[in-house]
């Protein structure tokens, strides 16, 4: 509890002189936040990896920052219009500063590993185990940091994410004031919008859960091919709160990545667009230029004329579906309509079930350009234009 001040205005007179003027109240409280230990360990949501190594163990930063809160005295501030007191500024989630620099290295960390499509994958999966019909935090699921959890890593629909983590895992080390939950959720939007895609509209601010045991149990995830893919998407989507038009656009992010047969169970072993990378080699994409960000996924899923464009039984369920149909059309013809579809259904993926800190989150968009030259991933990409 912070320190509580007891003021004695002018007007009350005095027994003596040598009466105390203010009384001091209550101690401040003290809070130790523990480091949290990490180690690590088939899915619609199949964006793989351009990195093949592994990672057992993964140690969390310790926060120390702010090891022990409200430990100066209020400030008095007197004025013609009575007493007041300055109350010590509050500790957020994450640190605004620390999450803009955060995502410098995002950025940095995309020019040199071409990593855009596990990093999405990475808070998908952290965000996609939200559970609408549940209301206590942490047990809904959600953008809480979880996934870091080796109990998590090993669901099925989360293979090979242990190699997204290893990516971020340094960045994590160097801002220990940004929480898990807000790196995962930075670094998929970062991808988006570095790929070539829209702004995505965010905000952060979010709390981690604290340890395993706090994970959501498996089977939360979409599969890639269920006996009805349409009915399963729409099963799980609601789940979450999504509609008809939202499980389409964020189907659309499969413009990028590729899927890996050893991972996912689906797809070759390679293409002639996957065979020299870049970044590990192999794996079958959705779309020719796989590190770009464009409704070229809704395009090649209608055509269906090139073997080595990889179509998931719910990928074809967009065009076979009454009702997604209309929303797969569409984005075929109108790129800037997916654009503003797809940013708006990202964003309200990345908030499910999150707990934030403060409760309207923390935006940091609007602080200067660095400058710096734009990375164009879809220009390592190889194949058709």
């Amino acid at each position: 509890m912070a320190e509580r001040v007891f003021l004695i205005p002018p007007s009350l007179t005095l027994p003596s002189p040598t009466t105390t003027m203010a009384l001091l109240g209550g101690a401040a409280s003290a809070r130790i936040i523990p480091p949290v230990s990490l180690s690590s360990s088939r899915s619609f949501f199949s964006f793989a990896s351009s990195s093949s190594s592994s990672l057992h163990c993964f140690r969390s930063s310790p926060r120390i920052s702010h090891l022990f809160l409200n430990q100066r005295s209020a400030k008095v501030r007197v004025s013609t219009r009575g007493f007041g007191t300055l109350s010590t500024p509050k500790s957020f989630a994450s640190d605004p500063d620390q999450l803009k620099s955060a995502r410098e290295d995002i950025k940095e960390l995309l020019k040199s590993k071409f990593c855009h499509p596990i990093l999405i994958r990475l808070g998908w999966h952290d965000a996609g185990t939200y559970n609408k019909n549940i209301e206590d935090w942490p047990q809904r699921g959600g953008a809480n940091g979880s996934l870091r959890f080796e109990i998590e890593l090993k669901h099925a629909a989360n293979a090979g994410l242990v190699n997204a983590l290893k990516l971020l895992q340094p960045i994590k080390d160097k801002y220990s004031g940004v929480t898990y939950a807000d790196l995962f959720q930075l670094a998929g939007a970062t991808a988006v919008e570095e790929a070539g895609g829209p702004k995505i509209p965010m905000k952060y601010g979010r709390v981690d859960v604290s340890g395993p045991e706090q994970c959501p149990e498996e089977g939360r995830l979409p599969d890639a091919g269920p006996p009805s893919p349409a009915d399963h998407l729409r099963q799980v989507f609601y789940r979450m709160g999504l509609n008809d038009k939202e499980i389409v656009a964020l189907s659309g992010a499969h413009t990028l990545g590729r899927s890996r047969p050893d991972r996912s169970g689906w797809g070759k072993p390679e293409t002639k667009y996957t065979k020299d990378g870049p970044g590990a080699p192999g794996g079958q994409s959705w779309t020719a230029q796989w590190l770009k960000f464009d409704n070229s996924y809704f395009k090649d899923i209608k055509e269906k004329k090139d073997e080595d464009l990889l179509i998931l039984p719910t990928d074809a369920a967009l065009f076979e579906d009454p009702s997604f149909k209309v929303y797969a059309e569409k984005y075929v013809e109108d790129q800037e309509a997916f654009f503003k579809d797809y940013a708006e259904a990202h964003a309200k993926l990345s908030n499910l079930g999150a707990k934030f800190d403060p409760p309207e989150g923390i935006v940091i968009d609007g602080s200067p350009d660095s400058g710096a030259e734009k990375f164009v991933a879809a220009k390592y990409s190889t194949g058709k234009e």
